[in-house]
């Protein structure tokens, strides 16, 4: 079973860049697209972004442009750059597989305010 840990979450001003990180456990990593997730409070959890084991990636219209995810399979990780940040991107940010099928990780919390 693959064991997801995010990191890198925390509160930024509007305008402002973070930098997310995804650890998975287990073996197989660079064979799954891999996708970023994200829940605002009181929505449901939506796909952001997804990168293929073999580096293609596909973004949300809404934050195309301002967010680059990229991954290490090396390192069995996933990263989520984020720039120009909005306070609609706060939300908890969590990763898994595209279609999902691991079990979700505690997630990582953006909070964008001034």
């Amino acid at each position: 079973q693959v064991r997801l840990v995010e990191s890198g979450g925390g509160l930024v001003q509007p305008g402002g860049s973070l930098r997310l990180s995804c650890a998975a456990s287990g073996s197989r990593f660079s064979i799954y697209t891999m996708g970023w997730y994200r829940q605002a409070p009181g929505k449901q959890r939506d796909l952001v972004a997804r990168i293929s084991g073999g580096g293609t990636t596909d973004y949300a219209d809404s934050v195309k442009g301002r967010f680059t995810i990229s991954r290490d399979n090396a390192k069995s990780t996933v990263y989520l750059e984020m720039n120009s940040l909005r306070p609609e991107d706060t939300a908890v940010y969590y990763c898994n597989s595209v279609p999902r099928f691991m079990d979700w990780g505690q997630g990582t919390e953006v909070t964008v305010s001034s």
